[in-house]
C-alpha cells in the first residue's frame, strides 16, 4: 500500500526524496540491474518495507522520477518561454530545456529505456502509472501553443498538443540512442525539427488540410497503446509516516 498524492506531508516527501535520490546515486554507481530495493533501503536508512510502501518496485521509484523531471522542465520551460511569440522557437525551447534537465541521467537512460519498452511496465509513456507525467508534458506543449503568435481555431487547439508531444517522443527517443558529446546531435535534430514542425502546425490552420489532421488524430486515438487507468491502490490517509507492521518483502530481485 502506498500513500496518495493528497495525503503526503512533509516527513514523508522528505522520506520519499530521500529514497529517490539514494536509488539515482546507486544506478548511476552500478547501474539499474546491479542496484535492489534492498540496497536502496540500506543506503538511504530507511527499512525495506518503508522504501516499498514510497514505490512498489523499481520500476515504479524511476517513475517517480520521471515524474519529478517532467515537473522541473515544466517550470523551467515555462521561464524560458517568456517574451517569445514564434512557434519554432517556443518548440525548440522545450525541447532545449528538456534535454538540459536530462543531460545528467543520459549515461544510464537506456537501461531505463529497455524496461520502458516492456509494453507491462509502468515507465511506458502511454502506461496508466505515466498517466499524470504524460498529462503534464501535453499541457506543456497547449501552452507552447497558446502563447505563440498564431491564429488558430478550437479544433487545432484540441488537436495539436497531443501531436506535439508525439514530436517531443522521438526526440526523446533519438537523444537515448545519441552518443555524440552532450547529445549535440539531439540538440541540433530537436533544433531542426522544431522549424519543420511549427511550419506543418501553420498548415494545419488552413481548412483545406483539415481532413488530413483529423485522420492523423484518429489514427492515433485509435490505435495509441495504453494501459487501463484503473489507478493503484492507495494508503489511507494518515497523519504520521508509516512503519511497516507486517513482514519485510524480499529484495528486488530484477
Amino acid at each position: 500500500m502506498r500513500e496518495s498524492a493528497r495525503t503526503r506531508t512533509p516527513k514523508s516527501e522528505h522520506t520519499r526524496a530521500l529514497i529517490l535520490e539514494t536509488a539515482l546515486g546507486l544506478f548511476r554507481e552500478h547501474g539499474y540491474d546491479g542496484t535492489t530495493m534492498r540496497a536502496i533501503a540500506q543506503a538511504a536508512g530507511v527499512s525495506v518495507g518503508n522504501a516499498y510502501y514510497y514505490f512498489e518496485s523499481k520500476e515504479h521509484l524511476i517513475q517517480g522520477f520521471y515524474g519529478r523531471m517532467t515537473e522541473e522542465h515544466r517550470a523551467v520551460a515555462i521561464e524560458a518561454l517568456r517574451g517569445v511569440d514564434d512557434l519554432a522557437e517556443r518548440i525548440r525551447i522545450v525541447l532545449g530545456t528538456w534535454l538540459d534537465i536530462a543531460e545528467p541521467y543520459h549515461a544510464f537512460a537506456g537501461k531505463f529505456f529497455r524496461v520502458a519498452a516492456d509494453p507491462g511496465s509502468p515507465l511506458s509513456p502511454f502506461s496508466a502509472e505515466s498517466k499524470q507525467s504524460r498529462e503534464t508534458a501535453i499541457e506543456m506543449h497547449r501552452l507552447v501553443l497558446a502563447g505563440s503568435n498564431l491564429r488558430y481555431d478550437t479544433e487545432i487547439e484540441r488537436l495539436m498538443p497531443e501531436l506535439l508531444w508525439m514530436h517531443h517522443l522521438a526526440i526523446v527517443f533519438y537523444w537515448v540512442h545519441d552518443q555524440s558529446p552532450r547529445a549535440e546531435k539531439s540538440r541540433r535534430l530537436a533544433g531542426r525539427t522544431s522549424v519543420a514542425v511549427a511550419r506543418i502546425v501553420r498548415i494545419c490552420k488552413y481548412k483545406v488540410v483539415r481532413p488530413l489532421v483529423r485522420e492523423a488524430d484518429s489514427l492515433l486515438r485509435e490505435f495509441l497503446i495504453t494501459e487501463p487507468d484503473q489507478g493503484s491502490p492507495t494508503a489511507p490517509e494518515r497523519d504520521q509516516e508509516p512503519e511497516p507492521t507486517s513482514p519485510e518483502r524480499p529484495p528486488d530481485q530484477r
